[in-house]
């Protein structure tokens, strides 16, 4: 039964594709980063080894002694694996190497698919009034991602507009079900987004028209360009919406920002 003492709690959404390259890390930095110019308080979770999104956002390593490594292992507190970004509003548990060796270390764990559910939707998170908590998971479909799914609310897949982009899809719809059926009910496809996309290749066209003809209405109407902006801003610690405001990739960022926040009620249309 829901607890009408406790304020709805933020909405948690993993970005997962078991592919590599296609966008995932990126669109989970300038995502978030365009929710928080709409007036949104937003956390970024780094579950990817790799660290990505915590580099993206100017973490630098030396500064990352607490990570989702020691939210999920060794139950840190969130306060002390928070860290603020310079962007007001938004905020980002960091992630290093640490976090590649936690497959193996949890898997003697009898709630090993819960920890990052249990530690997203604890009640010492409420203070911080969230309403937005991106997970960036790790390009496979491991413990971590599930971690991620059993989490969230839903499930945004950053989809690459070229070739063969859609036949790794099934598998990871396979493992959304699965979840669903086993841990999280509630688990849904927020949607389908499609990413480095040159209006001018056929190949992006037909991967489009593949996606709408096989998922309709999954498939967001904001596309991701394939911008030079966008790839260069990682460089600098920064979403695109700062490095170059006015580029074609920050202007699609803010319309899926403004997408996702209609279909949640949080703006009109």
């Amino acid at each position: 039964m829901h607890d009408l003492s406790r304020p709805d709690g933020p909405k948690i959404i993993a970005v997962a594709n078991q592919k590599g390259g296609v966008g995932k890390t990126t669109t989970t930095i300038n995502l978030a980063a365009a929710l928080v110019e709409r007036g949104m308080r937003v956390l970024v979770v780094d579950l990817d080894p790799q660290g990505n999104a915590s580099t993206g956002l100017g973490i630098e390593r030396s500064d990352r002694t607490q990570t989702s490594y020691d939210l999920l292992v060794d139950d840190a507190a969130p306060e002390e694996v928070i860290h603020s970004t310079d962007f007001d509003g938004l905020s980002i548990i960091p992630a290093t190497v640490d976090l590649s060796s936690a497959d193996i270390e949890l898997v003697s764990n009898e709630k090993r698919s819960f920890l990052l559910h249990d530690a997203l939707r604890q009640t010492a998170m409420d203070a911080f009034g969230w309403d937005y908590i991106l997970v960036d998971c790790p390009p496979s479909l491991n413990l971590l991602t599930v971690n991620a799914m059993v989490a969230a609310h839903s499930v945004l897949v950053p989809l690459q507009s070229e070739f063969f982009a859609l036949e790794g899809l099934s598998q990871l719809m396979l493992t959304i079900r699965e979840v669903r059926q086993t841990a999280n009910p509630q688990l849904r496809i927020e949607g389908i987004v499609l990413t480095m996309f040159d209006r001018r290749n056929n190949l992006s066209q037909q991967v489009e028209a593949d996606a709408r003809d096989n998922l309709g209405d999954l498939v967001f109407e904001t596309k991701i360009p394939r911008n030079v902006r966008v790839s260069e801003a990682p460089s600098y610690a920064l979403p695109v919406l700062s490095y170059d405001p006015n580029s074609l990739g920050a202007q699609a960022y803010r319309e899926l920002a403004g997408e996702l926040m209609v279909k949640d009620n949080k703006i009109s249309a």
